[in-house]
């Protein structure tokens, strides 16, 4: 089953990285601030990842359909990877340490974990982990996580979180080609959230001591609007909660999340639809 069979197409991001980005971009507070940092510290190489586990399995997909959903699953992937990089440069420029961090991600979730796995299994949880990142990207379009974000970072994360929807059941609908088992299904889902979990909170920690230092003027710089409560624990319970409740039924699709529409209009609103 294909979730839409309308064509997806890669589209440059629409960011202005030379405006640069202020030190908590997000409300003028760390924590906010550094919870999405420490995702967004996770998205090249997880990118990568993903292209190649659907890579994997391309040339027997035999939907015509599929086969040009997979090709421009490839396109935006690679075009976020280097976006998400050039996103790194500034959290560079603004003295944070993460090449540390980022060798040791690649170094464990790739060199070591992805190469212990069975391409069935990688590509189980490239599925899973698209159900995360599309739940993210409802947030983000729907109830206003951005809100009081800096323009360079709320441009990028939008333009993410839009193609993140279009392409959401791309991986699944390989794997459902490939072996629809649910044990297959179930395995790659453990997967996708035991080291999604892992890695997002070691990056978190990673960037939250780096604050230590800094807490006067942290203060200083505190922005006095005050960040909705959804944006402090919805990681818990409207990504990971919900993801599990979502994709543990054997009927699950992501088709059946309704909203394509937020993707499609924040596209047509800044003109790149």
């Amino acid at each position: 089953m294909i979730a839409d069979p309308s064509p997806l197409r890669p589209r440059q991001p629409p960011v202005a990285f030379e405006q640069g980005l202020t030190r908590h971009w997000l409300g003028g507070q760390a924590l906010p601030t550094h919870i999405a940092n420490a995702v967004n510290l996770l998205f090249p190489a997880g990118e990568r990842f993903f292209i190649r586990s659907v890579a994997r399995y391309a040339d027997r997909v035999e939907d015509p359909a599929l086969r040009a959903q997979v090709r421009a699953f490839f396109g935006q992937e690679g075009h976020h990877a280097k976006a998400h990089e050039r996103f790194f440069d500034l959290l560079r420029e603004q003295g944070y340490e993460i090449d540390r961090f980022l060798r040791a991600y690649e170094r464990i979730a790739y060199d070591g974990i992805e190469r212990l796995c069975s391409p069935e299994l990688r590509l189980s949880a490239t599925a899973a982990l698209e159900h995360y990142t599309a739940i993210l990207a409802e947030e983000a379009l729907q109830e206003g996580t951005l809100d009081l974000a800096h323009p360079t970072a709320r441009a990028l994360l939008l333009w993410h979180a839009a193609e993140e929807i279009e392409h959401k059941a791309v991986a699944f609908d390989v794997l459902k080609a490939i072996d629809p088992s649910y044990r297959l299904r179930m395995r790659g889902f453990a997967l996708a959230t035991s080291t999604l979990a892992m890695f997002w909170l070691a990056a978190l920690l990673v960037l939250l001591v780096q604050e230590l230092p800094r807490r006067g003027e942290r203060e200083r710089e505190k922005s006095t609007e005050r960040i909705p409560p959804v944006r402090r624990r919805f990681i818990v319970r409207r990504v990971f909660l919900r993801g599990a409740r979502e994709y543990v039924r054997r009927d699950f699709h992501p088709s059946q999340n309704d909203n394509l529409h937020l993707a499609r209009a924040y596209l047509a609103g800044i003109g790149v639809l």
